[in-house]
């Protein structure tokens, strides 16, 4: 037999007896091998000299690389540090404990394996390098807790250099999960997305991608605020992407102003921005207001207050109803997206997944439950189903 050995394990460490700490000890991520080397029989299959005739299929072949290696069931999980969770800067070591969480996730409710990869700098040309440079290892690549707006050029470069998924969970994960949510409020309260007016407060990554399917799946009264107020083609304020984005949403019922002026009489507001929201401002929407206060872990309106102007509330947290959580969105993408072998992740896989998340509460539909639990076993295949026959449909699938 094999003699394992193991890690020396940690007996003391500074904040020992904090369950949460205790948790991480060690890490939360190992690697397991798939392939038994108990005898010399498979340890010449699995290595030396056997290994070889696969490395020669493989050089004349590049694609069996999706048959015969880990390629096509290994995402990349990439980070700068620069905006890890509500905490922002804190760097790359910093992140890794969240980056390994994320691979967790990829694995308990995907079946994907994840790969942590915490980069020592921020600079963009270096990062696409650097993910360029890493590819053939892995079948996809998630950016993760890049701040904007680096984020969106790092991910477009890489869409063009790459012929593998590339997927930025900040900003995509967070729009499906949303529309999923919104797709089920609006049917609660007797709306449509043509007569449903909506103001989103924060226009970085999220607020960007947000916005972006919103208008994919058929909202037309659509406003986007940042801290100066109404992102509009009026001002001249705005970096490149935030004018793209006033020109997707210009024309539309409140064209400028503040925050304040977009709440009143709107029906949605959604929150991917942090600060606060005056209750005298949160009464002015319509009525059957849907509130989504999505910063953490303070909403930008606090469910109490929420819920004495709005009839569907939702949160990013776990500790309320309806918490928008990317966890339904990233493993069941992943995993849809290379069981069809898809060279990326489409606009219409996107929709698709957030349509299938929606689907899934069915006939308990109602104002506390409009999104399922991350831990219905439903979810992660639901979404990995409707994202690969999208891919298909897309033109974007290799099987």
């Amino acid at each position: 037999m094999t003699a394992h050995v193991a890690p020396q394990p940690i007996t003391d460490h500074p904040f020992q007896g904090d369950p949460v700490f205790d948790a991480h000890v060690g890490g939360k991520l190992a690697v397991a091998a798939t392939a038994a080397v108990d005898s010399r029989e498979e340890l010449s299959k699995a290595y030396t000299p056997g290994v070889a005739r696969v490395c020669e299929a493989i050089h004349a072949d590049p694609e069996l690389t999706q048959v015969y290696t880990w390629v096509p069931n290994t995402v990349a999980v990439v980070t700068d540090g620069t905006a890890v969770l509500g905490l922002g800067d804190i760097g790359p070591a910093a992140a890794m404990p969240v980056m390994e969480g994320k691979a967790v996730l990829f694995k308990e409710f995907g079946g994907v394996d994840g790969v942590p990869i915490c980069l020592a700098t921020t600079d963009t040309e270096e990062i696409i390098e650097t993910v360029v440079r890493l590819a053939p290892s892995f079948g996809g690549i998630n950016l993760e807790d890049i701040s904007a707006p680096r984020c969106f050029e790092i991910e477009d470069r890489l869409k063009e250099l790459l012929d593998i998924p590339v997927f930025h969970d900040d900003q995509h994960g967070t729009a499906v999960v949303a529309l999923a949510a919104l797709e089920n409020a609006l049917k609660l309260t007797g709306r449509t997305y043509a007569g449903t007016r909506v103001v989103i407060s924060g226009a970085g990554a999220a607020g960007v991608a947000v916005a972006k399917i919103l208008l994919e799946a058929g909202i037309t009264d659509l406003a986007v605020t940042d801290r100066n107020g109404i992102v509009s083609e009026d001002r001249d304020d705005l970096t490149p992407i935030k004018r793209t984005l006033a020109g997707l949403t210009s024309g539309r019922t409140v064209r400028g102003g503040s925050l304040e002026d977009a709440l009143a009489g709107a029906d949605v507001y959604i929150g991917v921005s942090g600060g606060t929201v005056p209750e005298e401002v949160v009464a002015t929407m319509a009525d059957d207001a849907i509130i989504f206060a999505l910063a953490n872990p303070n909403p930008e309106v606090h469910p109490e207050v929420a819920h004495r102007h709005a009839r569907v509330v939702a949160t990013g947290r776990s500790d309320f109803p309806n918490q928008i959580n990317n966890v339904l969105a990233f493993p069941g993408i992943f995993r849809g997206t290379f069981d069809a072998h898809a060279t990326a992740i489409t606009e219409g896989m996107k929709l698709a997944a957030a349509h299938a998340l929606a689907g899934l509460v069915g006939d308990d539909l109602r104002e506390d439950l409009i999104i399922p639990s991350p831990f219905d076993p439903r979810v992660g295949p639901a979404v990995a189903a409707a994202v690969a026959d999208a891919a298909r449909a897309d033109g974007v699938a290799r099987r």
